[in-house]
């Protein structure tokens, strides 16, 4: 019955959501159900009445009239004409592993751009050969991420189409995308969360090296730039790899039957343009406010109270617009 359910998921993924299509779906799905529940008490093996049922109830134009879809069969197959580009389960394989090691390699890149002035300040601490250590490990790091940066963009070239084109998955695909997704929730959670906790206590230490080593500070702010190096570096990873089980489970249009597949395919949608350009970026421009206050202010104290208010302002924001 699975393939029979993933068979009827993708005849209709590309029709719009309507009351009458959702109708013709489950009146289809029944007298499927029905012919292969009949077909297995007549003595048929699961694969014979699995493709005896695809073949009589498979072909969704010479059923549209009946179910009272015609119209909606039709503007589905003028979009179908249109370049419509639909990605396999083994191609969406092969982006996730791309997008997955992208994302460890632009994490690790932003880590090195940190943690270049570590230099400088060992130097500034130890007196160390009179700034040249400095301005070779600074230059050594940031043309290392430099290296990383333009490698993920190769890697990721080739999937330039996923924004140019209109595609699509299948059922089984995004079904597929979104256990994956589901499965590396709590690493997600975890990753961020830890990233944060880093960014928070990096300040420590500044404060414990400088009341034991009184002549050291120096390092103590190497330390910190590690622990925010570390910290954003497990951000930015946890970010890249879950935005790329989004793009998959997006490319289906939220106008079509291929929208609801699976739950983390249903996002939130916005009436004002604007206001949905702006949530794009909500998050990432609340933390880069976060860090940037309390880096500059170090009210460590006081500067999480950002995270309430953002998150009481986007729920404001979701209930107006």
């Amino acid at each position: 019955m699975e393939t029979i359910r993933n068979y009827l998921e993708t005849m209709f993924a590309r029709l719009p959501i309507t009351l009458e299509v959702q109708k013709a779906k489950n009146e289809l799905w029944q007298m499927m159900e029905d012919k292969y529940t009949e077909l297995i008490k007549d003595g048929k093996t699961e694969n014979e009445a699995v493709g005896i049922v695809i073949s009589e109830f498979g072909n969704l134009d010479e059923l549209a009239e009946e179910l009272g879809i015609s119209s909606f069969v039709i503007q589905g197959n003028q979009k179908s004409s249109e370049g419509f580009c639909n990605m396999k389960l083994a191609e969406v394989k092969d982006y996730l592993h791309d997008k997955t090691r992208s994302a460890y390699t632009v994490a690790l890149g932003v880590f090195l751009c940190i943690i270049s002035c570590c230099g400088y300040m060992l130097d500034i601490s130890w007196n160390w050969r009179g700034g040249v250590f400095a301005i070779c490990f600074m230059f050594l790091m940031i043309a290392a991420a430099v290296s990383l940066f333009l490698f993920s963009s190769f890697v990721m070239g080739k999937w330039k189409f996923l924004k140019e084109k209109r595609c699509s998955v299948d059922f089984a695909t995004a079904e597929y995308v979104h256990n994956r997704r589901e499965s590396f929730r709590v690493t997600h959670a975890m990753m961020i969360t830890i990233g944060v906790i880093l960014c928070i206590l990096s300040v420590l230490p500044i404060v414990i090296v400088s009341s034991i080593l009184s002549w050291s500070s120096g390092f103590g702010v190497v330390l910190m730039f590690v622990f925010v190096g570390v910290g954003v570096f497990l951000i930015v990873a946890a970010v890249n790899v879950n935005s790329g089980m989004t793009t998959i489970l997006s490319l289906n249009k939220s106008d079509t039957m291929g929208s609801c597949f699976v739950p983390s395919q249903k996002q939130v949608s916005y009436k004002n343009a604007t206001i949905s350009q702006i949530m794009s970026i909500y998050w990432p421009t609340v933390t880069c406010i976060y860090l940037c206050w309390s880096f500059l202010s170090f009210d460590w104290h006081i500067t999480w109270i950002i995270w309430v208010i953002a998150a009481l302002v986007q729920q404001l924001i979701r209930a107006v617009w």
